[in-house]
């Protein structure tokens, strides 16, 4: 509740913002004019070039001779291997360890390394002594992200030379991080469940035995148990996660920061900070909370007629939210498939089978085709679901709950954030510094008592 004097105050600032505005805009047609590429992008959409890395590539279009973009089916690779063939050819559940090895090394390893490494992850699995009770259980926040971005900065304070920036002791502070990610993210659901909505508060310690993957669904369920297939399935999730190349907005984030020369966890607070957001790492909730009201209004109807209504409706700024937008679907570089959807989709088929609810998968399939068909006869041009389509549907069917979504992307993306970081430090010791064109006026200074 704000008292007299706040509202007060707000009506001033209103006066005051009112006045700005004029000094303020922009206009868009002015970037064309000033030849600025608005938000690092090309006018036909695609991103500008920012760097040179062997980390990832993200296939999603080719160009001809005059530099159109022509769609092409989606790939995304991890090193120079396909995210597919990393996918299908992955040892049981351990599929996210190696491709952490894997980002962060630029090799697959051999059959010792691989265990040596899996080895140096579960031997770093638990927090530092009394860290979860004072930065946890005593600390809780009503958003995970945030916690997520404070509990890191902590470790700061845990870390030995924690300011060190050579290429050994980042790597060694970035596998300290991927092995704790998951235990805070977890005790940081609890936390804030026990104390914002009094349920009980459950406390698994990793188990060292465990894969990461296991270790997530061991630590959310109050039993322990989950299946050998569910644990396939929230590896597969981290793997598809885990990277998509240096031109994404936490990734760019982390190696702006990282230029500058401050630590790792401050450049990793800043890539937390940039995945929360809703055009990010935050738009898996975004299509949760839009595929829960269709569901409501269509008790999962397969309907073509139906489901047709209410695209339209949404396209029209008619449903949900208003914003024409369906979450879920279109990307910055992918045209005619995304293939972490296509990874997902075939996943969320099999888990959806094991847990005897099929319909709730064709329902989700269905949806997708009619918005694909929808939009082309609107814009003439192909659309593809995207990753957060299916990803929070098998983190439900996972019986993940929707606080965790986000987090969980972090608890996988910073293997890619740790490795561009490196990447950077190894050959480019200058801060990235890009420039702006200034477009405002020049004016004579007049004196307070004068205006």
């Amino acid at each position: 509740m704000y008292n007299n004097k706040d509202f007060h105050d707000d009506n001033i600032l209103a006066r005051f913002f009112g006045r700005s505005s004029n000094y303020t805009y922009i206009a868009n047609p002015l970037f064309k004019e000033f030849n600025v590429k608005k938000g690092l992008r090309n006018e036909d959409g695609t991103g500008v070039r920012i760097g040179l890395t062997k980390v990832c590539d993200v296939i999603g279009y080719t160009n001809d001779a005059e530099g159109n973009v022509i769609p092409c089916e989606g790939d995304l690779i991890y090193r120079g291997y396909s995210i597919k063939d990393l996918l299908a050819n992955r040892y049981k559940h351990y599929g996210f360890e190696e491709t952490v090895f894997l980002l962060l090394f630029g090799y697959l390893p051999d059959r010792t390394e691989f265990n040596n490494f899996r080895k140096c992850l579960s031997d770093r699995y638990d927090l530092p002594m009394d860290f979860l009770t004072n930065e946890i259980l005593r600390n809780p926040s009503r958003n995970l992200m945030n916690k997520l971005q404070s509990c890191t900065i902590s470790l700061y304070n845990y870390a030995q030379d924690p300011d060190a920036q050579d290429t050994y002791q980042t790597l060694l502070k970035g596998i300290d991080l991927v092995a704790k990610f998951p235990s805070i993210g977890c005790y940081s659901y609890f936390a804030k469940m026990h104390h914002f909505y009094r349920q009980s508060l459950i406390i698994h310690y990793p188990r060292p035995e465990y894969s990461i993957a296991e270790n997530i669904l061991y630590m959310l369920r109050s039993d322990g148990k989950f299946t050998e297939h569910e644990a396939s399935v929230l590896d597969a999730l981290l793997m598809i996660h885990a990277e998509h190349g240096g031109g994404n907005n936490s990734t760019f984030t982390n190696v702006v920061m990282g230029s500058t020369g401050t630590d790792l966890y401050s450049a990793i607070c800043g890539s937390i900070g940039s995945l929360k957001g809703p055009k990010h790492g935050g738009a898996n909730i975004s299509v949760s909370k839009m595929m829960q009201q269709i569901i409501a209004d269509t008790r999962y109807s397969c309907d073509e007629k139906l489901i047709r209504s209410i695209v339209e409706s949404i396209l029209d700024k008619d449903y949900f939210d208003n914003s024409g937008l369906v979450y879920g679907f279109g990307h910055a570089v992918y045209t005619l498939t995304d293939p972490r959807c296509e990874l997902l989709r075939s996943l969320c088929k099999t888990l959806a089978e094991e847990q005897g609810c099929p319909e709730r998968y064709t329902f989700y399939e269905t949806f997708e085709k009619m918005v694909k068909q929808i939009v082309y006869e609107r814009i003439q041009k192909p659309i593809c679901a995207n990753v957060d389509y299916y990803s929070g549907f098998a983190y439900t069917m996972l019986g993940i709950p929707e606080d965790l979504f986000t987090p969980l992307f972090a608890i996988s993306r910073i293997a890619g954030w740790v490795a561009h970081n490196v990447e950077n430090k190894m050959y480019d010791g200058k801060i990235m510094r890009p420039a702006t064109k200034y477009i405002g006026e020049h004016r004579k200074y007049v004196p307070l008592k004068k205006r």
